[in-house]
């Protein structure tokens, strides 16, 4: 059984999405099992259902209004380099209101009805093994993985929306009494739970670079250096996913096919940029076109 796995990684999921494109209509690859987290769990379903095309416009041109319903932050731009900072006024409205998130991101949870129709909800669970979307119960305190032959349409959109709520920044959402949040809390790149689910062969794409080695601009108010810690303990939490996953993969004989990012693609994943994300979007695909093509070479060297 061959899986997709595609890791969280905010607006940098573009890259992902064409390394898909590349592995299944150049390289044939034809995937029974897709799992996602995060921003993984956007692209998965679209993936699965053959509408890579359409995910592509999709993705690309999502902007922070398609997303958040109370915007905490504002985009600026120094010289050639975007970031975002608090916004001050949304936050404090947030405080006034005792909301428990900085930000709401109900938009996002339209968004993703709008173009994930259930016409292809119905072909996948027709057609595929399963689709799985990560997310975090932080009311138990642990990660579940759901899947789209076990819920209804409207449930299944549910839970990839809340796969996506990177709190507290996003919604905290509380569904059949428990509270739910980003899988990318417990689990960045689900490989072992593809393993476990009976794939024999992954390909993982993982949306950051192999040595993770970068200097950090560090926050200068206490919002965005909580942005930045955020980062950091998710990036030990993909480590651990993926030193896990190898770890699996070798005990039960998977060929396991690791695609990273070649280099840092952005500081701040929260920024979604349509220029930046098309060209993300080739990148990827590039990179597996070449990562490819080197794989055979070394296979015909070994022959």
């Amino acid at each position: 059984m061959k899986a997709l796995v595609i890791s969280g990684g905010g607006s940098k999921g573009a890259y992902a999405g064409g390394v898909a494109q590349y592995l299944i209509e150049e390289e044939g690859r034809d995937y029974d099992l897709f799992l996602g987290t995060s921003t993984g769990s956007l692209l998965v379903p679209h993936i699965a259902a053959g509408k890579i095309k359409k995910i592509k416009e999709v993705f690309t041109n999502v902007n922070q209004s398609n997303i958040f319903s109370v915007n905490p932050f504002v985009q600026r731009k120094k010289g050639d380099r975007e970031f975002v900072s608090i916004d001050f006024i949304n936050t404090l409205w947030q405080f006034i209101k005792m909301k428990r998130t900085f930000g709401e991101s109900r938009a996002l949870r339209r968004y993703i009805k709008k173009h994930f129709i259930e016409a292809e909800y119905d072909f996948i669970r027709k057609t595929k093994d399963d689709v799985i979307v990560t997310v975090s119960n932080l009311s138990k305190n642990r990660v579940e993985y759901k899947s789209i032959k076990d819920f209804s349409y409207e449930e299944f959109c549910d839970w990839v929306w809340i796969s996506c709520n990177y709190i507290p920044f996003m919604s905290l959402v509380k569904k059949n009494n428990f509270e739910y949040a980003d899988g990318g809390l417990g689990c960045v790149v689900p490989i072992r739970e593809a393993i476990l689910r009976g794939a024999t062969e992954i390909d993982a794409i993982v949306l950051e670079s192999e040595n993770m080695e970068y200097d950090k601009v560090l926050g200068k108010n206490p919002f965005s250096l909580l942005i930045n810690l955020f980062g950091h303990l998710l990036d030990q939490v993909e480590r651990s996913d993926i030193i896990i996953g190898k770890l699996a993969a070798r005990n039960k004989d998977v060929e396991l096919n690791l695609y990273y990012t070649p280099s840092k693609l952005i500081e701040n994943s929260l920024i979604f940029n349509k220029k930046l994300m098309t060209s993300w979007w080739q990148q990827g695909y590039e990179y597996a076109q070449e990562k490819c093509h080197q794989a055979r070479s070394n296979d015909l060297r070994m022959d």
